[in-house]
């Protein structure tokens, strides 16, 4: 269990991070019953703040928990989130600047907006804004799980744990819902400064201690080929889920809502030149999963839970058995609030689709106020709906939370990133190819997990090729689809 003190500096910085929370309503102070101002902060932020915003979206769970834990379970395959976010920010620096001129001039607040108004299309826009509603849920999920190891290791050894864990991710949902309620993206967006702070301050002391301690020799003597090389047959799905998860990022709407909060497109295209940045750290706390097995201490404790759901406590085992407590508490606040803020911001996302594309496609005539009211409640409601949908999946496989999303969100490539480069791709081709995308992914993803739990997003092929993501076999049909559709309409089209 967490001595006093580092419990002591949890709750200090636990304090500061809902003071900001709340703080973040008067800060830029705009009007909050507007949804630009709620949703977007009134689209007037900086390089630097845009910077932590977005890479809030970057170091969430799955950078320090489920990285690491399948590198630690599984081996070197699961590095491919280093060259994934190389690849990412520079499809951002294309896509994203061409989307901010768009919405800025005609109001969007969504993709699903742009849609909408690029293909004259509101059954695309609502199909759309739904599908970015359900992939959101499980990244959501996933920060849930990182919160639940950082409570367990921060407990471990005291009675009735899972109660006091329950509680406590209770109340801390509470005061989110209560913040993102009030404060809308500026509170998490401080908070997103203060979490971020916190975590690349912890990542730069852990592996300069773990370093000195441990050493690159010690944690790699004796250890598999498998984690420290590619095998033959996970090549196609080492380049599948970095090629695929890089072209994801940026159509999940959290990461669309991040980029519109920039007060212009050459501020937006400076920030996310400076975001590779965070990818030096992604590198060294994948590298967690393999340096902590130099560590008889934190090995150890890891023998203590069962195999499958081992890999989950990594880092926060290695952080416990590396620094002194105190640090250990500020390193655990960071992971905790780096659950907390992406949560936030996904939520709401979620709630701009919900109220505007959906819900105002319904009732096209509500005010602006009521509008704003109906984002604010179902921000609410969504923060609350992920905490169900975490139990629908083992703790041990919590990256494949985030990859089910990707499989998901990509089924919107056609309609987003290839309707930033044209409007005349035909829209019922792209609803179709949609579909399409959306049942093959979840066919597939039944086969390759025998019609049981789902615990993998890798499909095997055949002895030669291996497996491959499941996103990219998806992808590819809805392309497939899309582009003969619309070669097949444009004749019709024309006249």
């Amino acid at each position: 269990m967490l001595s006093s003190y580092g419990l002591a500096v949890f709750l200090i910085l636990f304090a500061v991070f809902i003071v900001l929370g709340f703080y973040g309503r008067r800060w830029r102070k705009g009007d909050l019953t507007k949804i630009d101002e709620w949703a977007l902060g009134g689209r007037r932020f900086g390089v630097f703040v845009v910077w932590f915003l977005v890479g809030a979206d970057l170091y969430t769970a799955y950078t320090f928990i489920a990285i690491p834990s399948s590198v630690f379970s599984i081996g070197a395959i699961y590095y491919y989130a280093v060259p994934y976010v190389a690849v990412t920010f520079g499809i951002a620096m294309w896509a994203m600047p061409k989307l901010w001129k768009v919405s800025k001039e005609k109001g969007y607040v969504t993709a699903s907006d742009f849609i909408k108004g690029n293909f004259n299309s509101r059954s695309l826009a609502i199909l759309i804004a739904f599908v970015g509603i359900i992939a959101e849920l499980p990244y959501i999920a996933l920060q849930i799980v990182g919160m639940f190891s950082v409570l367990t290791v921060m407990l471990y050894g005291i009675g009735n744990i899972k109660f006091i864990e329950d509680v406590s991710l209770i109340i801390a949902f509470i005061i989110l819902a209560f913040f993102t309620y009030f404060s809308g993206l500026r509170g998490a967006t401080l908070n997103a400064i203060f979490k971020d702070a916190l975590i690349l301050l912890s990542v730069a002391i852990v592996i300069v201690v773990a370093l000195m301690n441990i050493g690159f020799s010690k944690a790699f003597t004796n250890l598999p080929l498998k984690y420290y090389h590619i095998l033959p047959l996970q090549v196609n799905a080492y380049w599948s889920l970095f090629l695929m998860s890089a072209l994801a990022l940026y159509l999940y709407p959290h990461a669309v809502t991040g980029s519109l909060s920039a007060k212009s497109p050459k501020t937006l295209r400076t920030s996310q030149s400076l975001l590779p940045l965070y990818g030096v750290g992604l590198a060294l706390l994948a590298l967690f999963g393999i340096l902590v097995r130099g560590d008889s201490s934190a090995m150890s404790f890891l023998s203590n839970f069962p195999l499958a759901s081992r890999g989950t406590y990594v880092v926060p085992g290695l952080i416990f058995y590396t620094l002194p407590s105190p640090l250990v508490g500020m390193a655990f606040l960071g992971i905790f609030i780096g659950g907390l803020v992406p949560a936030s911001i996904m939520a709401i996302s979620q709630s701009n689709l919900l109220t505007r594309n959906i819900i105002k496609e319904i009732k096209p005539n509500i005010s602006s106020k009521v509008e704003t009211q109906i984002a604010k409640i179902s921000a609410v409601l969504f923060i609350f709906l992920a905490l169900g949908f975490v139990f629908m999946f083992p703790l041990s496989y919590s990256v494949q939370l985030q990859l089910l999303g990707g499989i998901i969100i990509l089924q919107t490539l056609p309609s987003l990133f290839l309707g930033l480069i044209t409007n005349r791709l035909n829209k019922y081709a792209l609803m179709a190819g949609l579909l399409a995308g959306l049942a093959t992914g979840i066919y597939w993803m039944e086969v390759a997990n025998k019609f049981g739990p789902w615990t993998t997003t890798l499909l095997p092929i055949n002895n030669s090729v291996g497996p491959i993501f499941i996103g990219f076999l998806a992808l590819m049909v809805n392309l497939a689809i899309v582009l003969i559709g619309s070669a097949i309409a444009l004749p019709f089209s024309k006249k």
